[in-house]
This record gives C-alpha cells, structure tokens and sequence, in this order.
C-alpha cells in the first residue's frame, strides 16, 4: 500500500521505512529534521554515526533497488501543506512517529514543556483534521506509549485500551483506559489518545494506536545492510533508553545508572518488533465506523535493578545507584495484555535470545564516539525551591 511515515528519520521510523519498503509498502518519509537539530541542542549525538535523510534514502535505493521518497515539512506548523500532500499523493495509512519522544527532555524547563505540548499536540491534532479535510479513507497508526496507563499497580492486567466496568445499576460499560501520565512528553500521549477518540467518533476516522513500551536494540535486518543505512543509538540522559543506555555504559567502563531503589517495572520491546508491530496493525486496520482499535506493543517487563544486575552479571560492570529525577513511586509491578498482536501474528524477540550481545558488539565498536558527560540524567520532575533567606 502506499504508505507515509511522518518522523521517519527518527529511532523508531527510520527502520519502520525501511522494513515497509522492503515488504511492498511505496513508502515516504516526512520530516523536519527536529531530532536531529536537538542533538545540536543538547550537543549529544549519536553513537553509531548517521548520514544525512538523504545519503540514508540513496543508500536504500543502492541496496534494496527501491525508492523512498522524502518530503521536508513540520507536520505542527505546515498544516496547508500537509493537506496538499494528503490530496497529492493519495495514501492508503500513515504512520504517526512525528513527536517529540521523550519524558525526560519534555521536563528539562518550562521552555521545554511548551515546545513538548505545542509540537506534540499540534502534530497529532493537525494529521486528524487534515485527513479528514482530504476528503479520503486513511488508516492512521499512531505509536503512543504504555507510560499513558502510568506505572501504578492496577490489581489486574492492564488491558488493551478500554476498561470494562460494571455500573452501579448492574449494567457494564466500557472507556478508555484512565489515563495517568507520568511526565509532560506522557500528558501529551494522552492527550493524543482523546484526539482519537473524538475524530473516530464524529468523522469517522480509521485509527490504531499503539501503546509502546521502552525500546531496546538498534538494528534491524535492513539498517544493517550497509553502514549509512544504520540505525541511531542514543545513550544520553534525555534520550538514551534504559537498557541500551547500560550497554552502552558497560562498554565503556562506566557505572550502570540505577535511579532510585531500581524497583521501576518497566515494559520493553526490541526494535525489530516494533517495525513488525506497525506492519502488522497496517495490515489489520480497523472497519470504517469502528471504535478506535488499541494493542499494547510490548513483549516482556522487568524491573529496572534487575536489569542492571543481568548486564552486570554477562559483563562485569559496576552498579551505582543514584537519587531519582523523576517524580515517581519507588517499587512498582506492571502487568499488561499483548494478545492482539500475539494473535495477530508477533513472534516476541526476548531478552533470552542473545541479541544483548549484538546491541554490546555496536556499542563497543562506536566507543570512541562516547562522550560521557552526557551519560547523567539532569532533567529533574520537581523543581528545588530554595528559602532566599
């Protein structure tokens, strides 16, 4: 089908371009670049090296002998134009990877919580009304995020989007989910979610909408193929996820960062799944009229201490535990339904299967490209107010 990623120069929508291509899909890319321009922000790049949008598409083109296409517009701001292109070009989906993705930048100052929400919301909000003002029938796969659900223990599975309850009159009823946020980047998650809801609801729009969990890993069969086709690995404290971040970390020599007790539950999902996820919801889209359809894109959960006893045991790297920025509970459990995609076709990449080493053997052969002192997690959730007198 033809297919548009929005924010495909990014972690998760690079190799979902790739993958797509590679299975059919005539695939472009939309993009404004935003990722990398906060690498100049924060001047924390990636590990692996990444070539220019463009030397990146070339090289698929030499490799695969097929074409991806780019556009460069801000899906936030460029509305007219993300009309225009809707009209032009004529998708059948599009996928929403174009936001901003992660908690702790969304927290590192009020200037930051604006540019979160507005980029955020305004993204999501403007490819809703813009898909209906095309006048056309697309199906839109959001990836969103398991932190909407927050990281309480909810006493049972968290199921997959809605939450049947029985009334006080005996009569059931479902909602969505309650949402509860745990950082700006997540508010705007839910917000996403609400946006859904109501397009669904009074437009009729096709929508799937993935809650994600953390993503580890970095290559995929395809940004494997040739070195500027590879894919990003970030390592920093705003960017960096956790099990990739320790790694990295034990590659270097350094300390595996725990925040807290460790206790964090977390739910993860290696990259290869994540792009098998999106072909999979493209390929089992909701019917017109139908409520939006929701699957919980995770495939194992693990405490965070537990993590970083695992890596310390394969490599022998020191742990330190250090005060946690995020404004959370200490312990938390987490369980979560998947049985939409286990039943839809997912074959799970477990952590059992050995692909930790190859995550290693990529951290190891970039080590020199490491800085550091970028490695700290500095955004704090709770400002320190401090007595003037």
């Amino acid at each position: 089908m033809k297919t548009i990623v929005f924010g495909g120069d990014g972690f998760c929508g690079w190799p979902t371009s790739l993958y797509l291509s590679e299975q059919g899909h005539d695939v472009m890319i939309v993009d404004n670049l935003s990722r990398r321009r906060i690498d100049e922000e924060l001047n924390a790049s990636s590990l692996t090296p990444i070539v220019s949008l463009d030397e990146r598409v070339s090289a698929w083109r030499e490799v695969s002998g097929k074409t991806i296409s780019v556009q460069y517009l801000d899906l936030a701001l460029d509305y007219e134009k993300v009309v225009s292109l809707l009209k032009e070009w004529r998708p059948d989906a599009v996928v929403h990877f174009a936001e901003q993705r992660a908690a702790p930048y969304s927290m590192k100052s009020p200037r930051h919580k604006i540019y979160t929400v507005n980029n955020n919301l305004n993204a999501t909000h403007n490819l809703c009304n813009a898909i209906v003002e095309s006048g056309q029938d697309i199906h839109l796969v959001h990836l969103g995020t398991m932190g909407v659900y927050g990281y309480g223990t909810a006493g049972m599975k968290i199921p997959e989007g809605y939450l049947q309850v029985e009334l006080a009159n005996g009569a059931t009823a479902e909602f969505l989910y309650p949402a509860n946020p745990g950082s700006i980047y997540h508010m705007t998650k839910c917000q996403d979610q609400l946006f859904f809801f109501y397009y669904n609801k009074n437009d009729k729009l096709r929508v799937t909408d993935l809650h994600q969990g953390i993503v580890w890993g970095t290559q995929t069969e395809q940004t494997k193929r040739d070195e500027r086709l590879i894919n990003r690995f970030d390592y920093d404290g705003d960017y960096g996820t956790v099990l990739n971040r320790f790694l990295m970390q034990s590659s270097a020599g350094y300390p595996l960062s725990v925040h807290g007790t460790g206790g964090q539950t977390r739910a993860f999902i290696h990259i290869r799944d994540t792009v098998r996820c999106v072909e999979i919801a493209l390929s089992h889209p909701p019917a017109k009229g139908e409520r939006v359809k929701v699957y919980n894109q995770l495939t194992e959960t693990h405490r965070v201490r537990d993590l970083a006893q695992m890596i310390s045991q394969m490599t022998g790297a020191e742990i330190s535990y250090l005060h946690n920025p995020r404004n959370e509970a200490p312990e938390n459990d987490l369980y979560a339904s998947n049985d939409c995609f286990l039943r839809d076709g997912l074959k799970p990449t477990l952590l059992s299967e050995g692909l930790m080493e190859e995550v290693m053997d990529i951290a190891q052969k970039y080590i020199q490209r490491a800085d550091l002192s970028k490695i700290p997690c500095v955004s704090t959730w709770v400002a320190e107010h401090h007595d003037s007198k």
